[in-house]
């Protein structure tokens, strides 16, 4: 059946809100060229949509002659503010943008637990509140639309709310709560982490050439997200990915229900990691995992030797004595190819299971150990599996969670704002 006039016209409204949003500012000319829809069609949805508020004159596109289609029409962007939240065991990270995405003001704390959960949360609310004043979304009861947060632990699919998980702090369940009361105007959602850091390096990262991947994060601990056919997947439990629990080869006894420290999380979480390089006599003691595995590479981002130590007539030198270069050395091979060697075994699992074709080692981890890692887990696992699989890096790092539950506040804002007003 066609379909009715206003449904026609809410699609129409939606293709070019869609397309300003993803292309910036257009014309009406380009908006018709790209729509494929009639000038008179544009003409009246460019007004219904400026009349509505969602749009208005940006400026000019600098063509010769001056006229209706030289106007440049882009989303007013201030018509909603939102906030994202990376909520970390110890830490609480936020930005807020506007409605196309624009940074407007980030910030982040430490928490210390041990000050009870109250103060705990307290924390996070006042960070959330110090942003949106920077950014302009403050007054009224608070003019946050959405908020978008990242964190830790299981996402019950039934009632969207974080479930009681062992090892995990009571406030981050509290948060949700205590952020929804601060700002009564706001809608607020929680989603597990590494989903929400699969999904930025989908959109803006190393995986945007795919639509099925897994997404293996490696930090403090680690997880896996999983995306089939363009859909993140979250199981019947919201459990999918809690890759830590896996058992494995190579660790001193099993997982149990409450506790990972048998699984996969004892080989690649930070403190093993940490534990393998002082093994491999790689790094000082001191360097944080992803540090480690930087100055294992060789190379920090820039391209420069990582956090040389001076040895004698102040040549730059590794901790076992040789050189720094743009290749590793003994030490740190053997320690980038035992990690690796680590990392491939629940690769491996994961790849048996799903067929992803692609598997992105993220978190900090995967990022510090860029091609360097990614090129021996890929190589270990044609030697496990039949199963054509690409390893890579990933591009965002740690930031990939505040990236992600930025872009579903976004979009969760932008499916209740660009609505037709019938819905």
């Amino acid at each position: 059946m066609p379909a009715s006039p206003s449904t026609a016209r809410a699609i129409n409204d939606r293709l070019a809100l869609d397309l300003l949003q993803r292309e910036g500012p257009l014309t009406a000319g380009q908006l018709k060229q790209l729509t494929g829809l009639s000038r008179p069609t544009v003409a009246d949805l460019v007004e219904r949509l400026a009349a509505s508020g969602l749009i208005t004159v940006v400026g000019e596109s600098g063509e010769q002659r001056r006229g209706p289609n030289a106007r440049l029409y882009g989303i007013v962007a201030d018509r909603a503010y939102l906030a994202a939240l990376d909520v970390r065991t110890e830490s609480v990270s936020v930005l807020v943008s506007d409605l196309v995405g624009r940074v407007l003001a980030e910030g982040s704390v430490p928490v210390a637990p041990e000050e009870g959960e109250a103060a705990a949360v307290e924390q996070a609310v006042e960070l959330v509140e110090r942003a949106a004043k920077e950014a302009g979304a403050s007054g009224g009861g608070g003019l946050l639309h959405t908020v978008g947060i990242g964190a830790p632990g299981l996402v019950d699919p039934a009632t969207g709310e974080l479930r009681d998980s062992a090892g995990l702090p009571v406030w981050h369940r509290r948060l949700v709560a205590a952020l929804q009361e601060r700002f009564p105007q706001a809608r607020v959602g929680v989603e597990n982490e590494t989903n929400l850091a699969a999904l930025a390096e989908q959109r803006e990262g190393a995986a945007q050439d795919r639509d099925t991947f897994v997404l293996l994060w490696l930090g403090n601990s680690c997880g896996a997200a999983v995306v089939l056919d363009g859909s993140l997947r979250r199981g019947a439990s919201g459990g999918t990915g809690e890759i830590g629990f896996l058992p494995v080869p190579g660790t001193t006894g099993l997982p149990t229900a409450t506790d990972c420290s048998g699984g996969y999380h004892s080989l690649v979480g930070a403190a093993a990691i940490v534990e393998l390089a002082r093994e491999c006599g790689v790094g000082p003691g001191d360097l944080s995992a992803d540090r480690v595995v930087k100055e294992a590479v060789g190379l920090s981002a820039g391209g420069a030797p990582v956090a040389p130590h001076r040895g004698a007539g102040n040549r730059a030198t590794s901790r076992d004595g040789a050189a720094d270069d743009d290749r590793p050395s003994p030490a740190h091979a053997r320690f980038l190819d035992t990690l690796a060697d680590r990392i491939a075994v629940g690769v491996a699992a994961v790849v048996a299971v799903l067929d992803p074709g692609c598997v992105v080692l993220g978190g900090e981890i995967g990022p510090a150990g860029g091609a360097a890692l990614a090129t021996r887990v890929e190589a270990r696992l044609r030697r496990m599996s039949p199963l054509a699989t690409e390893v890579r890096a990933g591009a965002l790092g740690g930031a990939a969670v505040l990236r992600g539950a930025l872009l579903t506040a976004r979009e969760r804002a932008q499916d209740e704002l660009f609505a037709a007003p019938d819905r």
